[in-house]
C-alpha cells in the first residue's frame, strides 16, 4: 500500500500554561508526511510495518479556519505577527532547533489487535532523541484503500526539550502536546 499524502495529515495541539495562561494562546500545528514507507500483507493488518517522516519547517501554524472549527480555547484568530513569533520560538534554538534536527519520524515496532481497533508500539524520533510509545489506532475502509487514524500525548521533556516559558514560568507552554493523525493508504 502507498500513502496518499494529500489526503493524510497530522495535527498537534499545543496548550498555554502557567499562572498567566489566559494571556497566552493555544496553538494548532498541521503537517503532511513527506516520507512514508508502508508494508502490509493483504488481510493481515497486524503484520504491517510503517515509517513516516515530516520536516519540521513544513509545519503550518494556527490556520484561521481550523482554529475557528476547533472553537473553545482555539477560536480566537491570531495575527500574522503572533504566528511568526510563535514559529520562530518553536523552530529556533530555544525550541525544536529545526536547522539541527529537521525531521520528526515515527516507526512502528509492534502492532497488536485486529481492525478496526489496534495498538501500535512506535519509536518516535524528535530533537535527536528516540522514545518508544504506545498509541491507539482505528482502521477503516476508504476509497481504494484504508484510513488509519490515531492519537497520543507527547511530552516535550521526554525528548530533551524545555517547554517555552516567560518570566520564570508565569506564562508557559504545557509539556503535553496532543498529536492526532489520519493516514489514507491506497491499494496498488
Amino acid at each position: 500500500m502507498s500513502l496518499a499524502p494529500a489526503a493524510s495529515h497530522l495535527r498537534a495541539y499545543v496548550f498555554r500554561a502557567g499562572p498567566a495562561a489566559r494571556l497566552g494562546h493555544n496553538h494548532v500545528l498541521t503537517a503532511r508526511p513527506q516520507e512514508a514507507q508502508i508494508l502490509m500483507e493483504p488481510g493481515r493488518a497486524a503484520s504491517a510495518r510503517f515509517q513516516l517522516g515530516l520536516k519540521l519547517d513544513q509545519l503550518q501554524l494556527d490556520d484561521p479556519a481550523l482554529r475557528a472549527e476547533l472553537g473553545g480555547g482555539f477560536a480566537r484568530a491570531l495575527d500574522a505577527e503572533a504566528i511568526a513569533g510563535t514559529r520562530a520560538n518553536m523552530l529556533g534554538e530555544r525550541g525544536l532547533q529545526a536547522e539541527r534536527f529537521p525531521w520528526l519520524r515515527m516507526r512502528s515496532l509492534r502492532l497488536v489487535g485486529e481492525a478496526p481497533r489496534m495498538a501500535a508500539l512506535v519509536e518516535i524520533e524528535l530533537h535527536g532523541q528516540r522514545r518508544e510509545q504506545w498509541l491507539a489506532l482505528t482502521i477503516s475502509e476508504a476509497d481504494q484503500g484504508l484510513k488509519v487514524s490515531g492519537r497520543f500525548v507527547l511530552h516535550q521533556t521526554d525528548f530533551g526539550l524545555v517547554p517555552f516559558n516567560l518570566l520564570g514560568g508565569l506564562l508557559a507552554v504545557a509539556d503535553e502536546i496532543v498529536v492526532e493523525f489520519e493516514l489514507v493508504l491506497i491499494r496498488p
